[in-house]
């Protein structure tokens, strides 16, 4: 484990830029982001796909959550962002571990209470990994994937979906000109995953913030978890806003919404 020298933040707290490796030796490059006192309360925030740990949602709930003392992590998914890892590699076995070694880090730190919040992609391997923590109190969910193979699928179409299969390559994800490379045996991986089966496990109250113009979730993957989810919940429902929650009011009832529940269930000890 790797921790560089923290900077202070506009907000009266410290950045400190850390390097977490995981058991199974994948490098994961993070934010530890912390209050000017001490504190016991921390929020992991996973960024979408593809993004990285700097996204505009999660440093805006950092700016939110640290004035509340409560600390933050965010980091970088395999692959993605600052990541020494390749893309090429990616699965979601290695995301689970990022989480954990996540998840390790804070509770060697005294974190006591434990929120979660995943944006899209994130907010699918949250649901997948949310029961394992037993420490978890809160967990907020953004515009979540619930099935990936089928948002894999609808996103991509059958003529890109079959070249995929054909050269392990699928559109640039990041905005370039060539293909992204990224091996069909991903796709397959995300199959044996069943999304609604973890959420009837999830223990911790949970609130998801969606769109009702949201152009990459299908409705009935939020309708279908809000069923299986057998905890306290709350569903926000915002009218107009996209997947990006583009627009400026859309954005700030997002963060707030998530950022509320963990204060709630956060308490001060």
């Amino acid at each position: 484990m790797e921790i560089a020298s923290p900077t202070e933040s506009g907000d009266g707290g410290t950045e400190t830029p850390v390097n977490v490796t995981g058991p199974s030796g994948i490098v994961t490059t993070g934010i530890f982001a912390q209050p000017a006192a001490p504190t016991n309360r921390a929020v992991i925030l996973c960024h979408g796909f593809p993004s990285d740990k700097n996204s505009r949602t999660n440093r805006r709930l950092t700016e939110l959550l640290i004035p509340q003392s409560i600390a933050t992590l965010r980091f970088d998914w395999y692959g993605m962002g600052d990541s020494p890892e390749p893309l090429t590699t990616f699965s979601i076995k290695k995301c689970e571990d990022q989480l954990d070694a996540a998840v390790h880090f804070l509770t060697e730190r005294s974190m006591k209470a434990l929120g979660l919040i995943g944006s899209s992609f994130g907010g699918f391997m949250t649901i997948l990994s949310a029961s394992r923590y037993p420490q978890l109190q809160a967990l907020g969910l953004k515009c979540p994937v619930v099935d990936f193979s089928e948002v894999l699928r609808l996103e991509l179409g059958a003529d890109a979906m079959n070249q995929w299969k054909i050269t392990d390559h699928i559109p640039n994800v990041f905005g370039g000109d060539l293909p992204t490379r990224l091996p069909y045996a991903f796709f397959e991986e995300c199959l044996t995953y069943n999304g609604y089966h973890s959420a009837s496990c999830i223990q911790a109250p949970t609130v998801i913030v969606h769109g009702d113009q949201d152009e990459i979730i299908p409705a009935h993957q939020i309708d279908r978890l809000l069923t299986s989810l057998n905890v306290s919940k709350d569903f926000r429902l915002i009218p107009g806003a996209n997947h990006q929650f583009g627009r400026p009011e859309d954005f700030r009832l997002m963060t707030n919404h998530l950022a509320k529940w963990m204060i709630a269930y956060l308490p001060p000890s």
